[in-house]
């Protein structure tokens, strides 16, 4: 079994004018591909072979196999962002809209911390918004890290790397961000998350 290069979910040119299909063309199509290929040629031929992307992460992790490490979580990580935006508006509702208000006080209060949290965490990374137990938070892990290794359920996530943005925004970062926040966040995929109670799983 290898581990699959999901399509993104919506067409190449749907997030414009605030993620170009150019930026995704790049991203997607040789950023995360990359992740993925690195991943199956890494696991051939061993007792990873036929595990799933989530088993690997965390074999990768426990053994300290950095590089394993890097490339799965990546090709996690990436799927996991573009299930993050939609090129359609979205706005929380029910549970998860309850959950904000008392956890954050405000939807614009949320907003406000992923913004800060994402503009401001040092070099490459990833900005989350997650659930433990049921209580929101906003986390940033760096590089590759993920929040799927620490026992809490990932809701959203903004991928703060540069490849991300550059061509898009050159390195001006708070103008993706905002973007991305105001505009892409998908608020149904988050509230689908933290109905599950579990992470997401990477499509096979």
């Amino acid at each position: 079994m290898t581990i699959a290069f999901p399509p993104l979910p919506y067409a190449q040119d749907a997030l414009a004018p605030h993620i170009s299909a150019d930026t995704l063309a790049t991203h997607h199509g040789k950023h995360h591909k990359a992740y993925v290929d690195k991943v199956n040629a890494a696991i051939e031929g061993t007792d990873l072979a036929d595990k799933s992307l989530e088993e690997i992460i965390h074999h990768a992790e426990g053994s300290g196999n950095k590089g394993l490490f890097n490339n799965s979580a990546q090709s996690w990580n990436h799927a996991f962002y573009w299930n993050s935006l939609s090129p359609t508006k979205t706005a929380p509702s029910g549970d998860l809209a309850a959950a904000i208000d008392r956890d954050f006080g405000s939807l614009d209060d949320l907003k406000k911390k992923l913004k800060e949290t994402a503009v401001n965490h040092f070099a490459s990374g990833w900005a989350w918004l997650v659930s433990r137990d049921g209580t929101l938070s906003v986390t940033d892990t760096h590089d590759a890290g993920t929040e799927l290794t620490t026992g809490i359920t990932p809701l959203l996530v903004i991928d703060v790397w540069e490849h991300a943005y550059y061509i898009d925004r050159k390195n001006v970062r708070p103008d993706y961000v905002n973007a991305v926040v105001d505009e892409l966040l998908n608020w149904d995929f988050a509230a689908e998350n933290l109905a599950r109670g579990a992470p997401w799983t990477y499509p096979a």
